[in-house]
């Protein structure tokens, strides 16, 4: 794993993933998001080639706020924490986009979960530099993406599609184009 830099991406083989917005982050936003303090991108080179980039993911700092949470949702959140040490934001690392190389897809690879692990334990290790309690993803809405998500642990932040529009203030009658994802970090201690 290292981070993306230009000279990563001059020194490495061209990276595609199957979704073009994802590709075009990678060489023309990631850079731009670390200088902006947006986020940072982190890529996994093969070991044998290390002009491969297997895939890559954007992490960045964020918080669910449950002030302006409903009832089921906050209770969802809040039944694993002390009632004392309940509060009204709970730090949180947003991933911001991950993908997985199109020649390292599938399940003979499960890539993809293996990156997740290793965010996972990152934010629980002893040198960790910051306190974090959930990973968040605002995931597409589309059943594989969110098949992935949930076979890796996460739970959707709204259980019913229309309580998630509600909240976002978003027409009824509209797409909700992606969902709000969570993964309680307590669970691997």
């Amino acid at each position: 794993m290292v981070r993306v830099s230009s000279d990563i991406i001059e020194h490495c083989d061209t990276f595609h993933c199957g979704a073009a917005d994802l590709d075009e982050f990678f060489y023309k936003d990631s850079i731009a998001y670390e200088q902006d303090l947006m986020g940072k991108t982190y890529c996994w080179l093969l070991k044998e080639n290390d002009r491969k980039i297997v895939g890559f993911v954007t992490l960045a700092n964020a918080g669910i706020q449950t002030t302006h949470l409903k009832n089921n949702p906050k209770r969802h959140l809040n039944k694993n924490i002390a009632y004392n040490k309940q509060g009204r934001t709970y730090p949180a690392v947003l991933i911001g986009r991950i993908a997985v190389s199109s020649e390292f897809q599938g399940r003979d690879y499960r890539i993809g979960t293996q990156i997740m692990d290793v965010i996972k334990d990152w934010f629980v290790a002893y040198d960790n530099k910051t306190g974090c309690r959930y990973v968040l993803v605002d995931a597409v809405n589309a059943p594989n993406t969110l098949a992935y998500y949930e076979r890796n642990g996460f739970k959707p932040l709204f259980r019913k599609v229309d309580d998630e529009k509600d909240f976002y203030h978003i027409d009824p009658a509209d797409e909700l184009k992606t969902r709000m994802y969570y993964f309680d970090l307590l669970l691997l201690k």
